[in-house]
């Protein structure tokens, strides 16, 4: 491999935070911390309602992690929520230097970490785009010949001599994402800011990312949650957790490994889930799901999915429904199903539904359950809801159907059939 073909590595690379220990604002402020703690009293520069103001809890954001990235890789980096994303790409970006281990950069930079980063607010947006520039190293003539091409992908020429202060959140985006994409950099840096924008945008932003890859060669770093732009972007997926990497490879096998597609998907409980506040109060909750008559939740696509839920309520309830609404993770919503009326018991229930997907195509699937009772009046009443609640997984197969337009052919859902359990 050439030297040059290699943008970024990172080896073995930490990062721990303090929690808890926040320095005075004033030489007086630690003076007194420090006569506090040497007589045993309490902090007196405490905030009112803080606990254990000095006790020096660290945390590990990111654990001895290694990778590394070559030119012209679009390498999408996912995970939940404090997996260590936004830190990794702050290290890369020198915003914040590693605890442990070493980064090595072959190339400049540009990044957006969050809406406005690297903007001042007084400048006017023009006056930001030859700050930026310069910057990256580039010259006033270099900037001069491309500020037209980012004045016009931006889309705020109106507003391009006005200060950024007065910017909407969607406006700062925009700016900065043409900045980014259009000034002389190596390596681009993108972190869920493209979230903020309209659809249209976005899709704009992707088409031009993978412009920049195929024609420039450049490196494109990208953080995000929406798994479709994942799979339209990238070639190589990271997934993070609890600060490790836990899957470098491809790109659907990594969106698999980030939404958990193992034996761990087979059983779930939601006894911990955030519910809405109208659920708060239900008489009747989703406890549990199990899929039966497997060792992963991956199928063919011409396999049944079989799932038991278990339902607890505090009550006798008649004419009980479970909806299903099915996203593929790539083109979102994609249908619906709704099973037949059954009771349940005050206690807990068992619910065997059985589906049959056999008409979806390949990829990654999410289902948001829903269970509602109808009314004597014709009306239905919410009881519970888990988004997102079960992720699988359908293989490609001979009989797989086209994609059209960016979206699913002929969706067939089969009615559900409901068996229900007494579990008392």
């Amino acid at each position: 491999m050439k030297r040059d073909e290699l943008m970024l590595k990172i080896e073995n690379v930490s990062k721990i935070y303090r929690l808890g220990e926040i320095g005075g604002t004033t030489l007086r402020d630690e003076l007194q911390r420090f006569k506090a703690k040497i007589l045993g009293k309490e902090d007196p520069t405490k905030k009112i309602g803080t606990k254990n103001y000095n006790k020096g809890e660290k945390f590990k954001a990111l654990d001895n992690i290694s990778f590394e990235v070559q030119k012209g890789d679009r390498i999408g980096i996912v995970g939940h929520n404090g997996a260590g994303k936004s830190t990794l790409l702050k290290l890369i970006s020198r915003v914040t230097g590693p605890t442990e281990g070493k980064i090595y950069l072959n190339g400049r930079v540009a990044s957006m970490l969050e809406v406005g980063t690297g903007f001042h607010p007084e400048l006017t947006g023009r006056e930001n785009i030859y700050m930026n520039g310069a910057i990256l190293g580039m010259t006033k003539k270099e900037i001069d010949a491309k500020i037209e091409d980012i004045i016009e992908f931006s889309e705020v020429r109106q507003f391009i001599d006005t200060p950024v202060k007065r910017y909407s959140s969607g406006m700062y985006v925009k700016l900065a994402f043409s900045v980014a994409a259009h000034l002389d950099s190596e390596i681009m840096i993108m972190d869920e800011v493209l979230a903020v924008g309209d659809v249209a945008f976005q899709n704009k932003c992707i088409s031009k990312m993978k412009e920049v890859s195929s024609l420039d060669n450049r490196t494109i770093l990208y953080v995000s949650h929406n798994m479709k732009t994942i799979k339209e972007l990238c070639n190589r997926v990271i997934v993070l957790e609890k600060g490790k990497i836990i899957f470098d490879g491809g790109v659907d096998e990594g969106i698999g490994a980030y939404l958990g597609l193992n034996s761990s998907c087979l059983l779930r409980e939601f006894s911990n889930n955030d519910r809405e506040k109208w659920a708060i109060t239900s008489p009747a909750k989703f406890a549990k799901y199990e899929i039966i008559g497997k060792d992963s939740a991956i199928y063919n696509s011409d396999e049944k999915v079989c799932f038991v839920f278990s339902i607890e309520s505090a009550k006798e309830l008649k004419d009980v429904m479970i909806r299903f609404e099915i996203s593929n993770v790539t083109f979102g919503v994609i249908g619906s199903s709704i099973s037949n009326q059954f009771d349940i018991y005050a206690g807990a229930t068992r619910v065997q539904t059985n589906c049959n997907f056999s008409n979806l195509a390949s990829g990654n699937y999410l289902i948001t359950i829903v269970l509602f009772q109808k009314n004597d009046d014709g009306n239905t009443t919410p009881l519970d809801a888990i988004v997102d609640a079960i992720a699988f997984s359908f293989l490609q197969n001979k009989n797989d159907i086209i994609w059209i337009d960016e979206y699913f052919g002929n969706i067939r859902l089969e009615d559900i059939v409901v068996s229900k359990e007494n579990n008392r």
